[in-house]
């Protein structure tokens, strides 16, 4: 799991069935204190969540675990959005986002 922040959408004219009406995002990995981008930017699925560009967001990086959050096994993904961060606590520093 990694915190990130979505840089943007991505559409496609085409998706595989299990995706048909799941919003596909871009998410750059973050510091959660300082926002300091930490990698590129990778597509994810919005679990329902409601996150779009500008988001601070948890993210799950892994197919298994995501394929769980979907409800199907044999979905094509592996990185999904599961929440939206309001704030973190890390070392006594509050960075809160909502």
């Amino acid at each position: 799991m990694f915190i990130g922040e979505v840089v943007g959408n991505v559409w496609g004219t085409r998706k595989a069935p299990q995706l048909a009406n799941k919003k596909l995002l871009l998410v750059r990995p973050i510091d959660p204190l300082t926002e300091k981008p930490l990698g590129d930017a990778m597509m994810a699925v919005d679990a329902g969540i409601g996150s779009g560009p500008g988001s601070v967001v948890l993210v799950l990086d892994e197919g298994g675990s995501a394929r769980t959050v979907l409800g199907d096994k044999d979905a094509p993904v592996r990185t999904i959005i599961v929440g939206i961060v309001d704030s973190v606590i890390s070392g006594g520093k509050v960075k809160k986002y909502a």
